[in-house]
């Protein structure tokens, strides 16, 4: 599926484009604002190609010309969804630093948000709505977000969970039934220990909710998988931007099962902040 995401259209079909068209791609990618203000006369000489090879390079992402791929592009500039990772140089200042940091984590959330299928989310707060029990599976950096995921659905007055050890993850998988519900959490989509408690969870009878990017191996066995696609350079920095962005997708799920069992929180959510006002220092919020 293409993403509705120009820049991660671009980024995606690198490998199926001409090599000219490629050149095309990459200056498109590398001068997004500037491209905008350009006519086609423009581009082919930035880029170093024939006025036909740029037709042909927005046919191939699906545009029926230069204009209608120029309007697209200016529309996600405008709406700050156009997501590049973020390259650090040593000469940079902490100024540098705060503004490539957020404009990257900022532009990749709306990226995630674009192309998130609103039919699999209400699928899959329905299906967590419903559960007996509700699991969260991740290591590592994911580990961190099923542990937030479970204070947060905790509060809805689900029974919860959140385990990052595999011995204990394959304990629980093997205790669940068709009732209970796992939601597996993973940047990469690829942890062995994570996929095999999600096929012991699936051999159980439970459902499974899984956190991941397209065509990996965890998005693939589960039965419900909500596509979180990011691209981090995992060697030279922490997976900040994968991080916040499974938080977000957490935080809509929690937000709509929290819509659906409204009636029953009610008093629960009021007594609940009054124990909280309890642990607090007077005066304080």
């Amino acid at each position: 599926m293409d993403s509705p995401n120009l820049i991660r259209r671009m980024t995606d079909n690198r490998t199926v484009l001409r090599k000219s068209e490629v050149k095309v791609a990459d200056y498109v990618l590398a001068h997004a604002n500037d491209v905008i203000n350009m006519r086609i006369v423009d581009l082919a000489a930035e880029s170093q190609v024939s006025e036909p090879t740029v037709i042909r390079f927005c046919r191939a992402l699906g545009f029926d010309g230069f204009q209608s791929f120029k309007l697209q592009l200016a529309q996600q500039l405008g709406m700050g969804s156009v997501y590049t990772q973020f390259a650090v140089d040593d000469k940079d200042t902490v100024t540098d630093l705060r503004n490539k940091v957020f404009a990257t984590t900022v532009g990749s959330l709306l990226t995630v948000r674009d192309e998130l299928d609103p039919e699999i989310l209400e699928q899959a707060i329905n299906t967590i709505s419903n559960a007996r029990r509700v699991e969260f599976y991740g290591f590592g950096a994911s580990g961190s977000v099923a542990a937030d995921a479970q204070h947060k659905f905790f509060r809805l007055q689900l029974s919860t969970s959140a385990l990052s050890d595999p011995h204990i993850q394959h304990m629980s998988a093997i205790s669940l039934g068709k009732e209970d519900v796992v939601v597996a959490i993973s940047q990469s989509g690829q942890t062995r220990a994570l996929l095999q408690s999600v096929e012991l969870a699936k051999e159980a009878g439970a459902t499974v909710i899984g956190l991941a990017p397209q065509n990996t191996p965890l998005s693939e066995i589960c039965s419900i998988p909500i596509y979180v696609n990011m691209e981090e350079d995992l060697l030279a920095f922490t997976p900040v931007s994968s991080r916040i962005a499974h938080l977000v997708v957490i935080d809509v799920l929690a937000t709509g099962v929290a819509r659906h069992r409204k009636p029953l929180l009610k008093e629960h959510l009021k007594r609940l902040q009054k124990s909280q006002k309890a642990l607090r220092t007077p005066g304080s919020n």
